[in-house]
């Protein structure tokens, strides 16, 4: 097992694939918000996405509510999350996948 590199994603955000398929919704990342990050919009999505804070915080606009370091996040698929603010970055620690088995990648 070799080092990950970040991949910029654009807008101050970068992911770190460790394992599985981006395409697919089927995978473990690290993402990371640099200091000042601002995400424009609101996500959903249709596969499950569990969300654990590294360091840093984020604060859910829509919400006005902050999250940091040490915190767990469980979203089912559908559920709105963001826009999303980083005054000071964050790293986050994510796993992504569908329970319908239909859906996971061959």
């Amino acid at each position: 097992m070799g080092e990950k590199p970040w991949q910029p994603l654009g807008g101050g955000l970068h992911e770190r694939v460790l394992a599985g398929r981006p395409e697919s919704g089927h995978y473990t990342r690290m993402l990371r918000f640099d200091p000042g990050t601002v995400t424009p919009e609101t996500l959903t999505h249709d596969f499950w996405e569990e969300v654990w804070i590294v360091s840093g915080a984020i604060t859910d606009l829509r919400l006005g509510e902050r999250f940091g370091e040490g915190m767990y996040a469980c979203r089912p698929p559908g559920m709105p999350h963001g826009p999303w603010e980083a005054p000071e970055g964050c790293v986050t620690f994510e796993v992504r996948y569908h329970l319908d088995p239909t859906k996971v990648p061959a």
